[in-house]
């Protein structure tokens, strides 16, 4: 098997399709903020896939339910060359729920913010 995308399902696709656009800078390479599907590339190896959630419902053939708020079940994981750097850059268009700090067991610096649908962000650089 070949990973090839990530798929985030999301319920606010507009919304969330425009952050990954033009608040992280992603590079679109399929689909708009109309579509209610987009690929992203230029993430590394695999390319970060946004689907309206009622959609995938649908195609997988099962009732649509709001999701509750609970704990993450999920992260995005990106490694940058600073991470603060990367945390002034976008400290003004998003906000962290982390500031930039040294996770030692883990020989990392981390910094965390949420995508509109909710999703947890990580950026990391190795210490």
């Amino acid at each position: 098997m070949n990973l090839t995308h990530i798929r985030l399902l999301v319920d606010n696709y507009k919304e969330c399709f425009l952050f990954y656009r033009d608040t992280l800078g992603f590079e679109v390479s399929w689909g708009d903020k109309e579509s209610n599907y987009a690929d992203f590339t230029g993430i590394g190896g695999a390319k970060l896939g946004l689907f309206e959630r009622k959609q995938m419902v649908a195609a997988i053939g099962t009732e649509y339910v709001p999701l509750v708020e609970n704990q993450d079940n999920s992260a995005l994981i990106f490694k940058v060359d600073s991470v603060e750097d990367t945390y002034e850059k976008m400290k003004d268009k998003l906000e962290f729920i982390t500031k930039p700090h040294e996770q030692v067991d883990w020989m990392l610096k981390v910094a965390h913010f949420r995508d509109p649908a909710g999703n947890l962000i990580e950026i990391y650089e190795n210490l």
